[in-house]
């Protein structure tokens, strides 16, 4: 039976860098958003401050593009924080567009989020009956109302008591003419990093961002935990006791991270080739040669080439020119761009048996279209390998599968996924061969393989329930 099915994988809501104390701030920020783009490719912003004013710049489109040498000499400061954006709350337009800038009684706020909240419907209807107005339809706004709602501003440990109210998955970074702050939720779903370079302190959602600027790694911003990076050092407190269970984001380590980063403590490289020994022996197969999907697939397809003994080889060429195909925001942008993403070499898969290894399959259309560019090219077999298991729930924490109908997965056998992408054989990892490598594998969210949630998500909205704008034009001024 032939199935149709909407496009392929997911997008993780955002990457975050922020500084403090460094004298080209901006230059430092576009370095590290740089080193980010894989974790949206739908806007960037960046705000500036030199101690008395703060300036900003944001638009559609990736790091490079917008964040231009002319918008970099108009952001003299020595702190700031930066922003990419795949939205998986609220429209691509630019408004929504992060860090959000705003002028409270006592100056001004920059905001910028990763991650969902599952209460920020009810917060915001509150704020709404009480008066206020909202400029974006992103969850993140509300905690600029929290800020300047005299309940809090008025109060000592103000972003504390703030961040206090959130409900769901997010790192934070918070800005105010004086100081950069940090905060991860209590359970800590989203990764958020501390770096020293020289005298100054960063904060980055992965330690390739770290490197890039030259930044030494010192720690990562605890769960619960609020640091602020001002004239006085680094200081640490605690908004919310640290939740149990933990529930670190697994797909951080399946797809979203880049290789060369440690996150939640994990080698991201070392994690993914584990798991790529530990899906050869799960499922093996008979073939001639491996090749990954890249370049997620790289390291889980070396360590399946390393476990089982067959020759890894490159049929996959990426264009590197060609984003991330599920970060684009929109189901035609990803299903145009998956030819021009990965060519096949012919000479490496004519006449051959192949094991092919991917990262995970969510919506199955991409998959189902490198199959057949691999049978145009004359390959005999295909036998796909994924290291993770079959994706059959939906994530409310940031990742864009908010329903089950979405999941090739959710509603499909082992076999009849492989029918509908093509293959003579598709095996998954197993949910305890994903957590094996794992220093502390209870320690992670798996909720998109296994349906057991970490936190109510019985109140959470699709991706546009905040939407109720429709501009007819988005222009970048």
């Amino acid at each position: 039976m032939a199935l149709a099915w909407p496009e392929e994988k997911p997008a993780e809501a955002c990457g975050l860098i922020g500084i403090y104390g460094a004298p080209q701030a901006a230059s430092l920020i576009y370095q590290g958003l740089f080193s980010l783009q894989h974790r949206g490719q739908e806007g960037v912003g960046v705000v500036v401050g030199d101690g008395s004013r703060v300036r900003s710049t944001k638009g559609l489109g990736l790091v490079n593009d917008v964040i231009t040498a002319e918008a970099l000499r108009g952001l003299p400061g020595h702190l700031g924080i930066g922003h990419v954006r795949y939205s998986t709350t609220g429209s691509g337009r630019l408004q929504n567009v992060q860090p959000l800038v705003v002028e409270c009684q006592d100056g001004i706020w920059a905001v910028a989020h990763n991650g969902n909240l599952i209460n920020a419907k009810a917060l915001r209807q509150m704020y709404q009956q009480a008066g206020a107005i909202f400029q974006t339809s992103t969850d993140s706004e509300v905690l600029v109302h929290l800020l300047a709602d005299p309940m809090y501003r008025e109060r000592p440990h103000r972003a504390a008591r703030a961040l206090r109210e959130l409900q769901g998955a997010f790192a934070y970074l918070l800005m105010t003419k004086d100081c950069v702050m940090a905060a991860r939720d209590p359970r800590g779903f989203k990764p958020l990093s501390i770096g020293r370079l020289g005298k100054s302190y960063v904060f980055a959602s992965e330690t390739c961002a770290l490197a890039q600027m030259g930044a030494t790694y010192l720690r990562d911003v605890r769960p619960g935990e609020l640091v602020v990076a001002d004239a006085t050092g680094l200081n640490s407190s605690f908004f919310c006791e640290p939740l149990s269970p933990p529930a670190e984001c697994i797909f951080e380590l399946v797809y979203f991270a880049r290789p060369d980063s440690i996150v939640f403590g994990e080698s991201v490289h070392t994690v993914r080739r584990m798991l790529g020994r530990r899906l050869a022996e799960e499922q093996p197969a008979q073939a001639d040669i491996v090749i990954p999907v890249p370049d997620s697939g790289n390291s889980a397809a070396l360590g399946f080439s390393q476990g089982s003994g067959i020759p890894l080889d490159y049929g996959f060429i990426r264009n590197h020119y060609v984003g991330r195909t599920f970060i684009m925001p929109e189901s035609a942008q990803r299903s145009s761009s998956v030819d021009l993403k990965l060519a096949v070499v012919t000479d490496v898969v004519k006449g051959k048996r192949i094991v092919v290894v991917d990262d995970s399959v969510i919506r199955g259309t991409t998959s189902r279209q490198r199959v057949a560019a691999l049978r145009a090219a004359g390959a005999r077999e295909i036998h796909l390998r994924i290291a993770s298991p079959p994706t059959m729930h939906p994530c409310f924490f940031g990742i864009d599968f908010p329903t089950r109908e979405e999941l090739i997965a959710g509603t499909r056998s082992v076999e009849q996924v492989a029918e509908f992408i093509g293959v003579e054989s598709l095996g998954y990892i197993s949910l305890e061969g994903l957590l094996s490598p794992l220093k502390e594998p209870a320690s992670f969210c798996a909720a998109c393989f296994s349906g057991k949630y970490p936190l109510d998500v019985s109140q959470m909205q699709g991706k546009l329930a905040l939407e109720n704008y429709s501009p007819l034009l988005n222009l970048n001024p």
